[in-house]
C-alpha cells in the first residue's frame, strides 16, 4: 500500500501524522510527506520522503509586537487562509504529485483541505486526523464558502455543511474529555493516542536535565510560530519566576537568539529546541501559549500548567484546560511578572490541578494506540 500523508500547517500538524507514518513503514508499506516547501527538510530529518506543495507566502518569520487576542478573526482567518489560499495552492500541486506517486490512501490533518479536494476529485479515500484539540475551531460559517470557489475549481459540487472533513474515517488524538461538547465529534470518529515518544530523537542531549537538583522543573515555551509575535512576554515570564526555587527550562524557538536575554541565573537554562517529548518527563509544570501540541504534550505527562494563549486556537485551549481543572489562565498583554509569579506558585502548591492532569493523562493512556489506528486505515482501503 502506498500512503501520502499530507498536512498544510507546521511542526503541530506534521507530529500527529508521524506516529501512523512510522507503523506504516515498519509494516512494509511505502509512505511519503506532502507539505508546504518549509516544511520538506524538517519531514526528511524525520526520515520520509517529502514532497512540496503549496506556497510560503506569509510564512518568513518576523519578531512583531504582542496583540490582544481576538478569536473571532482568527476563527474567519482559517476560511480566507486555509480555506482558500492555502487550500488552492495545496490542491493545484498535490494533483501532479498524486498523478506520479500514485497513492492508494491519503492521511491528511483536518486543515489541509486542499488535499480532501484532491483526494474527492481522483475518488481516492482519504483519512482526516484532528489537530485541533478542543474541536471548535474549523467552523463551517467561516470555511464552507471559501471552501466550496477551491471545489468549484475542481469540478466538485458545494459542500456547505463541510461533509469531506468526516466523510470517510476521522482520527482524533484527544482525550474525549478535552473536546469542547459544544462540538461532538463526527459519527465516523475514532479516538486514538497518536501522542509518543520519538526513539530517534537524542535523549543523550538532555542528560544534563537528570543532573538538576531535586527543585521542581518548569518547562517555559511559546511554541514556534507565535514565539516570533509574542513582544516582550518572554522577558516578562522569566522576570517573573527565574527566582523561584525551580529549575526554568525556556525554549525560544530556532529564530530567536537566547543570548539576547542576557545572563541568567544558574536554574535558567533557555535553549533554541529541545524535543518535548523528551523534557516533559522531567517537569512538575509547563508554562506556555496553549497551543493544542503543547497543552496535549503536557497532559499526556499528567502536568498542570500555566496558559497565555496568543491566538488561532490557544484561546479554546486555554479554555478547556480551565474548565477541566488543568490550568490558570492570564491575559499575555496584561500578565505582569508578578501575576505570572502568582500563578506559578499557586499552580505548584495547590495539588488539584495536578490531580486534575494526571485524570487526563490516565485517560489518554488507556486510549488505543497508532497501531489501531493503523488497522483502520487499512480497512478503509478494503472497504472502499
Amino acid at each position: 500500500m502506498r500512503i501520502l500523508f499530507t498536512f498544510a500547517g507546521g511542526s503541530g500538524h506534521l507530529e500527529s501524522l508521524v506516529p501512523l507514518a512510522r507503523v506504516a513503514g515498519l509494516a512494509g508499506h511505502t509512505v511519503a510527506f506532502a507539505g508546504r516547501p518549509w516544511m520538506v527538510p524538517k519531514v526528511e530529518a524525520l526520515g520520509f520522503t517529502a514532497f512540496a506543495a503549496g506556497s510560503d507566502i506569509g510564512l518568513t518569520p518576523r519578531r512583531l509586537p504582542l496583540a490582544a487576542v481576538d478569536l473571532e478573526r482568527d476563527i474567519r482567518a482559517v476560511g480566507t487562509g486555509f480555506g482558500h489560499r492555502v487550500a488552492s495552492g495545496r490542491a493545484a500541486d498535490l494533483l501532479p504529485i498524486c498523478a506520479d506517486w500514485q497513492p492508494d490512501i491519503l492521511v491528511c490533518e483536518e486543515m489541509d483541505f486542499g488535499a480532501m479536494i484532491v483526494a474527492e476529485r481522483l475518488a481516492l479515500p482519504y483519512a482526516t486526523v484532528l489537530v485541533i484539540a478542543a474541536g471548535s475551531f474549523v467552523r463551517p460559517t467561516a470555511v464552507a464558502e471559501p471552501l466550496n470557489e477551491v471545489r468549484a475549481e475542481h469540478g466538485l459540487p458545494p459542500d456547505p455543511d463541510l461533509a469531506m472533513l468526516s466523510r470517510y474515517l476521522v482520527l482524533s488524538p484527544f482525550p474525549p474529555s478535552y473536546r469542547d461538547p459544544a462540538f461532538p465529534l463526527p459519527a465516523t470518529a475514532h479516538t486514538v493516542r497518536l501522542l509518543t515518544h520519538d526513539a530517534t530523537q537524542n535523549d543523550a542531549s538532555l542528560a544534563w536535565v537528570t543532573r538538576m537538583d531535586s527543585a521542581p522543573t518548569i518547562y517555559f515555551t511559546l511554541g514556534t510560530i507565535y514565539n516570533m509575535e509574542s513582544g516582550d512576554l518572554f522577558q516578562r515570564v522569566l522576570a517573573g519566576i527565574r527566582d523561584l526555587p525551580i529549575n526554568l527550562i525556556v525554549t525560544v524557538g530556532r529564530d530567536i537568539d537566547p543570548a539576547e536575554f542576557g545572563p541568567q541565573p544558574a536554574n535558567v537554562f533557555i535553549e533554541r529546541y529541545i524535543p518535548q517529548t523528551a523534557l516533559f518527563p522531567h517537569c512538575r509544570l509547563v508554562v506556555s501559549h496553549g497551543g493544542s501540541g503543547s497543552v496535549m504534550g503536557a497532559l499526556a505527562h499528567g502536568l498542570p500548567m500555566v496558559l497565555l494563549p496568543l491566538g488561532a486556537d490557544q484561546p479554546l485551549n486555554a479554555e478547556r484546560c480551565k474548565t477541566l481543572g488543568v490550568a490558570r489562565v492570564l491575559d499575555a498583554v496584561a500578565a505582569t511578572p508578578q501575576i505570572v509569579r502568582e500563578s506559578v506558585v499557586g499552580v505548584l502548591e495547590d495539588p488539584s490541578y495536578r490531580q486534575a492532569a494526571e485524570q487526563i493523562r490516565d485517560e489518554i493512556a488507556a486510549l488505543p494506540g497508532p497501531e489501531h489506528a493503523f488497522m483502520l486505515l487499512e480497512q478503509l482501503v478494503v472497504e472502499t
